[in-house]
C-alpha cells in the first residue's frame, strides 16, 4: 500500500491551497482519512478527519478555513485550505486507516508529507 500526496507549496498569507493524498495497493476497504501536521519544532497535530460515511472532525484553530473531503471511488482525501496563515506553515502528513486483501484487521498507513509554507 502507497499512500502519494501532492499540493503543498510556498503561498501568500490569505492564499489557498489544495492537498491530494491516493492510496493504491492491494486495498479491500478505507475506513477513515485524515490531515496531519507537523511545524519545526512541534508535534504532530490533527488538523481534520473524515469517516467511510463522510462526518469530519477539525482542530479548533482551522475550523472555517479547512474542508477534509474524500473520493471514494478515487481513494483519495482532499484538504481545502483557505486563508492560509503563516502559522499553518508545516509538513502535512495523510492518514489513512484500511484494509487489505487477505489481511485480517485494519492498519494504519502514512503519506511522505508535503511541505506547505505561507510566507510574504
Amino acid at each position: 500500500v502507497q499512500l502519494v500526496e501532492s499540493g503543498g507549496g510556498l503561498v501568500q498569507p490569505g492564499g489557498s491551497l489544495r492537498l491530494s493524498c491516493e492510496a493504491s495497493g492491494s486495498i479491500a476497504w478505507i475506513n477513515a482519512m485524515g490531515w496531519y501536521r507537523q511545524a519545526p519544532g512541534k508535534q504532530r497535530e490533527l488538523v481534520a478527519t473524515i469517516t467511510m460515511a463522510g462526518a469530519t472532525n477539525y482542530a479548533d484553530s482551522v475550523k472555517g478555513r479547512f474542508t477534509i473531503s474524500r473520493d471514494n471511488a478515487k481513494k483519495t482525501v482532499y484538504l481545502q485550505i483557505n486563508t492560509l496563515k503563516t502559522e499553518d506553515t508545516a509538513v502535512y502528513y495523510c492518514n489513512v486507516d484500511l484494509m487489505e486483501f487477505g489481511i485480517p484487521g485494519s492498519r494504519d498507513y502514512w503519506g511522505q508529507g508535503t511541505q506547505v509554507t505561507v510566507s510574504s
